[in-house]
């Protein structure tokens, strides 16, 4: 796969999307408190893999659940709402095995305590890393964590950067 390390807009992509969203929020409430910050975490780390389980179970309806009515997915193409979203995905869903598995290994929440951001490795069915991708949830009204962004970036054979 093509080494995508170097574009700029996809990690551009979550910070437009979490800043606009931190802007909106700051003037009318506090930030959440770095426990309560990392307690919103879990909520989104547990979202995501029951959103990935979707996948692993075969279970579209439940995938669709997760979807916010206005998500925008980025892959080959963009696909702009839940119904344009299920349709690209619904293949995926076919079949007895699934196409690839995903699982979050990093969460960080905006200080709106609302949005977040999880990013982790996508899995072909053998176990090999393929890509990665990363997801940005809104908390709606009612509670419920929904992607509202969501994006893959092929993997590459990178050296991590030094610490």
């Amino acid at each position: 796969m093509p080494n995508r390390q170097h574009l700029p807009n996809v990690p551009g992509l979550c910070a437009i999307a979490l800043g606009a969203s931190l802007a909106a929020h700051a003037s009318t409430s506090t930030p959440p408190s770095a426990a309560e910050l990392e307690a919103l975490a879990r909520e989104v780390s547990a979202a995501e893999t029951a959103f990935a389980k979707t996948m692993a179970d075969r279970k579209i309806d439940r995938f669709v659940e997760f979807v916010a009515e206005d998500a925008i997915f980025r892959g080959a193409a963009l696909r702009i709402g839940r119904a344009a979203v299920v349709e690209k995905w619904r293949p995926f869903f076919e079949g007895p095995r699934p196409p690839f598995s995903w699982a979050p290994d990093v969460v960080t929440v905006a200080a709106d305590g609302r949005s977040a951001l999880s990013t982790g490795p996508v899995r072909d069915p053998q176990g090999r890393l393929i890509s990665r991708f990363m997801t940005i949830w809104n908390k709606g009204a009612d509670g419920r964590w929904r992607v509202v962004v969501d994006q893959g970036v092929d993997a590459c054979d990178c050296a991590p950067p030094a610490k």
